[in-house]
This record gives structure tokens, sequence and C-alpha cells, in this order.
């Protein structure tokens, strides 16, 4: 199996995260079940690395105040973000999906990623998991899994 940190966290956000149940087996246990569905070590460590890093930038949302901001992509963002990825993060935060403080929570865990390249679906699920590790973002968050799971465009909502 050819899976990359990416695969170990959808797996993780479609069987854990995103479930109705509240409780989440322990490291072990869940490193155990991903080994079993195929995954290797290295990439189940990058996974729980990049998880808990997600959990630690939710405060990075209260840095911000600006009712509006400008965004300016870095060369390296540039570079492994195409015009329609970065299109698409303007137009989340432009219909009220992304907050200026999410977008840069994505930024950030979208350069976190191990792919020299970020394809759109991984755009989007990774918008879909800072969306749903953000309190108080149950209807952008709605509002973005109808985009994800159901291809629904956004602008229909």
């Amino acid at each position: 199996m050819k899976e990359n940190l990416f695969d170990v966290l959808i797996y993780l956000f479609e069987n854990y995260m995103d479930s109705e149940e509240d409780a989440v087996p322990d490291l072990d246990v869940l490193t155990g079940e991903l080994l079993e569905a195929g995954f290797h070590k290295p990439e189940i460590n990058k996974a729980f690395e990049w998880l808990e890093s997600l959990t630690e930038r939710d405060s990075l949302g209260t840095a911000f105040v600006a009712a509006s901001t400008f965004r300016i992509f870095s060369a390296e963002e540039m570079a492994r973000l195409d015009s329609e990825s970065r299109g698409l993060l303007f137009f989340l935060e432009q219909s009220g999906i992304l907050s200026a403080p999410n977008r840069e929570v994505v930024l950030d865990r979208l350069m976190a990623l191990d792919t020299e390249e970020i394809s759109l679906d991984e755009l989007k699920w990774v918008v879909l998991m800072v969306l749903f590790s953000q309190p108080d973002q149950d209807n952008a968050y709605a509002r973005m899994e109808d985009f994800v799971y159901e291809a629904i465009p956004v602008y229909l909502h």
C-alpha cells in the first residue's frame, strides 16, 4: 500500500474525528489498528504529530482581531498551492466559511503535509479538519462538509 501522511489523516478523520462516538481509543490501540489497516509506523507518527499541532494552533485564532485582512502568499505557499487552490481559499473566506485566523491555521497545516504540491482535494479536507477542531464553527463545518462529501457548490448555501 502506497500511503502518505494525508492518507492516514483521512483515515483517522473518517473513522474517529467525524464519528458520533466520543470515545477515541488510546494511541497504542489506534496505532495497532492503523498498522492492521496497512499504514506504516512513520506515517502514523507523522499523522499524530500533525493532529497534535492542529490542536496547539487552536489558539492562533485569538491573535487576529481585524475584520478584514489582505493575504500575500509566501514563495513556498505559491510553489505548493496552485492558483485554483489559492482561489478556493479566498472564496471560502469571502463566503464566510473560513475566517482569517482559520485560513492561517489551514495554511500552516497544509505546509506541514509531506507533499510537494497540494491538491484541491487535500486543501478541502484540511479545511474540514481545521473547522472541525475549532470551537463555534459548526455552521462553517457543515457547509464545508457538504462541499467535501457531496460536491455541492458552496455558493448554493
